[in-house]
C-alpha cells in the first residue's frame, strides 16, 4: 500500500510493487485505491480496485501484506482462510517429545 494525501485525509493505493527495490520506488501498477474515510452522508468506506489485476498478481506469486490479505477478505476477492502473507500468523509446528533434554540450567551448589 502507498500513502497518498494530506494530513488527516490520507487515500491508499493498492500497488504492484517490486519486493527488492527500496520502499520508496514507483511502483509496477495501481491495483486499487482505498478511502478510509467517510465522505458526508455515506456510511461505507470505499475501495476501488481491478480483480482482474489482483488475482493475476498473486497467481505470479505477489505476497500481500497483512493489511492488503484483510481487505481482499473483506471484498470476497480471497478466501477468508487463505493465508498469503509472510507476516500472517502461522501454526505452530506439532509439538514432539524431547524427554531426553533437560530444558533447565543446573543450579550451582554452595561449598
Amino acid at each position: 500500500m502507498a500513502v497518498h494525501g494530506v494530513r488527516n485525509n490520507r487515500i491508499l493505493h493498492l500497488v504492484a510493487v517490486n519486493q527488492r527495490q527500496r520502499r520508496n520506488a514507483k511502483p509496477i501498477e495501481l491495483l486499487g485505491v482505498y478511502n478510509p474515510r467517510l465522505n458526508p452522508g455515506e456510511n461505507t468506506k470505499t475501495v476501488e480496485w481491478s480483480v482482474q489485476r489482483i488475482k493475476y498478481w498473486l497467481k505470479v506469486g505477489a505476497t500481500p501484506s497483512k493489511t492488503v490479505t484483510r481487505l481482499l477478505q473483506m471484498g470476497g476477492v480471497l478466501q477468508p482462510d487463505l493465508t498469503l502473507s509472510p507476516d500472517a500468523p502461522r501454526q505452530p509446528p506439532a509439538a514432539t517429545s524431547m524427554s531426553s533434554v533437560d530444558s533447565t540450567p543446573p543450579q550451582p551448589t554452595a561449598s
